[in-house]
């Protein structure tokens, strides 16, 4: 009789622990959840100990429009390709000042021709999210590679339909407007929402938080590209410059923060990793979308910094 229960006690703990780990996993989704309300978003997260693979999930498997983070599979599918030498990360491109994507940062915003290498491109593409920046690369990568290096890597959701100069072509051509102001000014018209393929996730570049995670973990682990490759990566993340989402919930000295945003009327997004200074690492993706368009929306900004912190705590408890 001894020997049964000493033989059991083993199964009963890790019950009692796989039954503590669930109901903590859901007042962790419970307090998400009411941040988001909070907000008045919807959200959708998915966080994962970049290590151990334990995770948190808030609808984390529901199709999401990416924005500009479509730019962190263009940046993977970049240094695949220069791995495999089909492109000179050093190459000099020009960019003439009458042919360029539009946008309110970096190249996109300069007067004047410019002229400088496919890898500085990349980073300004993830530092400021420049969209002329983004939009050479991926004429340069190459729609259908991004598209196969996201396969390759068992990304079966991710999907890139194009880069800036086509969403915002896209946008203009659906809500049948001359610039983007007069979109902004006919949002609130009957119909209009539904009619914008780039916030329909069936209809432009998407992803799930869960593919996010994943894909950031491969850079973290050196899996998504060679280590040099993925250490160029890294460095990029971690300088990112505007705005701070992710960085706004871990206000603290020694935690690193590196991460790239996306915006598109009612679509606020920052994937992330989270770096503790005992070598805890954590991917975060969160994709927020709210009823109505607004331009500046503060809340929405915060509560991406606030479901992150909530989700990366508990996987810290844990």
């Amino acid at each position: 009789m001894t020997g049964t229960r000493e033989r059991g006690a083993p199964r009963e703990t890790a019950a009692r622990e796989g039954a503590a780990r669930e109901t903590a996993a859901r007042e962790t989704a419970a307090r998400i959840e009411a941040a988001f309300r909070d907000a008045g978003v919807t959200g959708f997260l998915h966080a994962a100990d970049v290590d151990t693979g334990r995770e948190v999930a808030v609808r984390a498997d529901d199709p999401v429009v990416l924005a500009s983070v479509f730019k962190v599979p263009l940046l993977v599918a970049f240094h695949r390709r220069a791995a495999e030498g089909l492109l000179d990360p050093t190459e000099q491109v020009t960019l003439p000042a009458g042919d360029r994507t539009s946008g309110p940062t970096g190249v996109s915003a300069l007067l004047d021709d410019v002229r400088m290498s496919l890898r500085d491109l990349a980073c300004l593409m993830i530092t400021v999210s420049d969209n002329a920046a983004a939009d050479v690369l991926l004429d340069r990568v190459g729609l259908d590679a991004v598209n196969a290096a996201a396969d390759a890597m068992g990304l079966r959701e991710t999907v890139v339909t194009g880069g800036g100069r086509q969403l915002f072509d896209d946008l203009l051509a659906d809500a049948d407007a001359a610039g983007f102001p007069e979109v902004w000014a006919r949002l609130d018209e009957p119909g209009m929402m539904t009619r914008l393929r780039a916030l329909d996730p069936a209809r432009t570049s998407r992803s799930t938080p869960r593919e996010m995670t994943r894909l950031l973990g491969a850079v973290w682990r050196d899996e998504a590209a060679p280590p040099d490759g993925c250490a160029a990566m890294r460095r990029l993340f971690g300088l990112q410059v505007w705005p701070h989402r992710l960085s706004s919930g871990f206000p603290y000295d020694d935690v690193l923060v590196s991460g790239k945003t996306g915006t598109l009327l009612t679509v606020r997004n920052e994937v992330g990793v989270v770096e503790y200074p005992d070598g805890g690492r954590y991917a975060v993706a969160v994709f927020t979308r709210s009823l109505l368009p607004v331009a500046v929306r503060p809340e929405a900004d915060a509560v991406i910094g606030t479901a992150a912190r909530l989700a990366v705590e508990s996987l810290r408890r844990r």
